[in-house]
C-alpha cells in the first residue's frame, strides 16, 4: 500500500503529534489546492463550498505514507465516526519494537491511551501485543508488537506484511 489518507481539523497539530510521538518526517505539501465546486465534487466526492486548504504526505519508517488533509468549508452539523463499531470507522496501526515501553511513552507524553496493552496467548494471534490510543483529534490508532510468528503463522499460514522485516 502506498499511502493512507484522512481529514484532519487541525493539520499542524496533527502533523506535530505523528512527528513527535512516531517520528514521522513531512515529504510533501501541497497548500491550498484552487479547484472549483464541479471538481472537487466530481473528482473527490465532497458536497459544494469545500476546499482542500493543505495536505501533507507524511513517511512514518518503513511502513506506509500518510497523506493528511485540511479541508475548509465543512460543517459540524454532522456527526463524525466516533466508534470503531461503526460502519466505516477505522484505526490506523503503528509496528513498534516494544508495545509495553512505548505505551509508558506514550502515557507520559499525555496521549490519551486505552487499557493494555493486551497480549494475546492462543490463538490466530498469539503472540500479538497490542494498544488501542487516541490522536488529539479523536481518531483510533494502535500499536502493536510481535514476539516472533504469530498463530497462524506456525500452521504455515500467509504471512501478513511487516515494515520490520520489510516482506
Amino acid at each position: 500500500m502506498q499511502h493512507v489518507g484522512f481529514t484532519v481539523p487541525d493539520l499542524d497539530e496533527a502533523v506535530h503529534f505523528f512527528e513527535t510521538i512516531f517520528g514521522a518526517v513531512t515529504c510533501l505539501e501541497t497548500g491550498k489546492i484552487e479547484a472549483d465546486d464541479a471538481f472537487m465534487q466530481s473528482r473527490l466526492g465532497v458536497p459544494e463550498g469545500r476546499r482542500i486548504e493543505n495536505i501533507k504526505v507524511l513517511r512514518v519508517g518503513n511502513g506506509t505514507n500518510l497523506e493528511i488533509f485540511q479541508y475548509s468549508g465543512e460543517t459540524d452539523s454532522e456527526e463524525p465516526l466516533k466508534r470503531n463499531s461503526q460502519p466505516g470507522g477505522y484505526h490506523l496501526a503503528f509496528e513498534v519494537d516494544d508495545c509495553n515501553s512505548a505505551a509508558v511513552r506514550l502515557r507520559a507524553s499525555g496521549v490519551e491511551v486505552l487499557d493494555g496493552p493486551t497480549y494475546v496467548e492462543s490463538g490466530a494471534m498469539a503472540g500479538l501485543t497490542w494498544l488501542y490510543l487516541r490522536a488529539p483529534w479523536g481518531q483510533f490508532l494502535e500499536i502493536v508488537s510481535m514476539s516472533g510468528p504469530l498463530g497462524y503463522e506456525r500452521a504455515d499460514g500467509p504471512r501478513q506484511w511487516s515494515p520490520a522485516t520489510g516482506h
